[in-house]
């Protein structure tokens, strides 16, 4: 895909390069929670009652975070990478946050849903999903920020007037 930005920007559209990293980080944090949770031997959400509406609630409200936050880096020129660090940040807290308010309206219990977002803020899951965001969002800026061309073997090559 061709930028619509000419020669500042990458090779990348912003708009692609947001859909590419929301994508790779909604899989990276199932993928990445699913592999914690089977080398620690532990539940992702450990409180017993809450079900999977606080995670999903949670990892849906994150991907709306991280895409709204790399949205506004991508878009830019020239997009700092800076941005990877704030994205990811955002992402997290956000996913803290709304699994902690989930959690308390499906089971109406402070201490439940209290437990429930401590026990994401400060374990491995958590480190699971801040470092999802922040290597998805890295690809995004790098998505919009190089200069890269598509492959292409040597006969696709256009040849030129003085060659033939």
């Amino acid at each position: 895909m061709t930028s619509e930005r000419g020669g500042q920007g990458g090779s990348n559209r912003p708009a692609a390069a947001l859909v590419f990293a929301s994508m790779g980080y909604v899989a990276l944090v199932i993928f990445g929670l699913g592999m914690t949770s089977l080398v620690l031997d532990q539940d992702v959400i450990a409180v017993t009652g809450l079900g999977q509406a606080p995670a999903i609630v949670g990892l849906l409200a994150s991907l709306a975070a991280f895409a709204l936050v790399l949205w506004g880096a991508v878009r830019r020129e020239r997009p700092s990478y800076w941005a990877s660090a704030t994205t990811a940040a955002t992402a997290y807290v956000t996913y803290v946050v709304v699994l902690w308010l989930t959690a308390l309206v499906t089971s109406s219990d402070v201490a439940r849903a209290t437990s429930a977002a401590t026990s994401i803020a400060t374990t491995w899951f958590g480190a699971v999903i801040a470092a999802s965001a922040f290597v998805c969002a890295w690809a995004g800026v790098a998505l919009v920020r190089t200069q890269a061309s598509q492959p292409r073997w040597p006969w696709e090559e256009e040849k030129r007037d003085d060659e033939e």
